[in-house]
């Protein structure tokens, strides 16, 4: 299941590498290393990113198919079962998650900060196809080991790659500091956006995964529009760095709950059912 998710994100985010790589190309013919986005370039930038986003949905319209299920039909040949409610860890789970991400802002407050320091568009554009070649480079890796020694420690071990890394941008103040966080920032991504989506179905029976993903990436996406506009007036308010002082703070406080409330362990009922799907 790790390795299934890795090899997703990591391609998913290989796409990102070259899309971006792309636009750099486009901001330096336009701009070259000049501070400010014009409109033309940005004109541009949209129209050229249209054509692989119409590509993708005529490929999964006539190329893509779904492997069909009889519903209602169970497993075992026999009676069917009734569903279990969600597993505590996955509730558990979830609510270490939304912890944590009320201290992980958008991404856009990573490059505000690159710009803060005096980086032109153009080297912004090189640090993000960095970030997403580290990201793209660890996420199959990462699933793989996930599979092998449990999420668990992925996860713990990625929080504390986020931790080191939202402190270094809260105190960077040179360009060599940024090149150095934006890769160990995508290093945190790889480790993290599969192993995560793999412990969720480690812990909810394949018949029920649809509405556990959708409230995953529920709960994920209200997080963290609440920690970008938190972000936003720690930004305003305080100071640059404060945004990156408290995401920190929140992944040492969610790393501690989730070593101390989030079992790994399946229970036996949770094997049983797992083997019946």
């Amino acid at each position: 299941m790790g390795r299934g998710f890795g090899f997703h994100r990591a391609l998913d985010t290989l796409g990102a590498v070259f899309g971006i790589a792309v636009a750099a190309v486009v901001v330096y013919v336009i701009l070259g290393t000049e501070q400010a986005i014009t409109a033309s370039s940005f004109h541009w930038l949209v129209g050229i990113g249209t054509v692989p986003a119409v590509l993708a949905v005529l490929l999964l319209l006539f190329f893509v198919h779904e492997r069909k299920v009889e519903r209602g039909v169970p497993h075992n040949g026999g009676s069917a079962l009734v569903e279990p409610a969600f597993d505590k860890r996955f509730k558990a789970f979830l609510l270490v998650m939304v912890l944590f991400t009320l201290g992980n802002s958008a991404t856009a407050f990573v490059v505000l900060r690159a710009d803060d320091i005096g980086l032109s568009p153009f080297y912004i554009l090189l640090l993000l196809v960095l970030f997403n070649t580290a990201h793209a480079a660890f996420s199959y890796p990462a699933g793989r080991l996930s599979d092998r020694i449990g999420r668990k420690r992925v996860i713990l071990a990625g929080w504390g790659i986020y931790g080191l890394t939202y402190l270094g941008f809260a105190l960077a103040g040179s360009t060599w500091h940024m090149v150095l966080l934006f890769a160990l920032y995508g290093v945190y991504y790889g480790m993290i956006e599969s192993t995560t989506r793999a412990f969720v179905a480690d812990v909810v029976s394949s018949k029920r995964r649809g509405t556990a993903y959708g409230l995953y990436h529920g709960a994920i996406g209200v997080s963290l529009l609440l920690a970008s506009v938190l972000a936003g007036v720690l930004w305003q308010w305080v100071s640059p760095s404060a945004p990156f002082f408290f995401g920190a703070a929140m992944a040492v406080i969610a790393i501690v709950a989730f070593g101390l409330f989030v079992s790994e362990t399946a229970s036996t009922g949770f094997r049983q059912n797992n083997l019946l799907d």
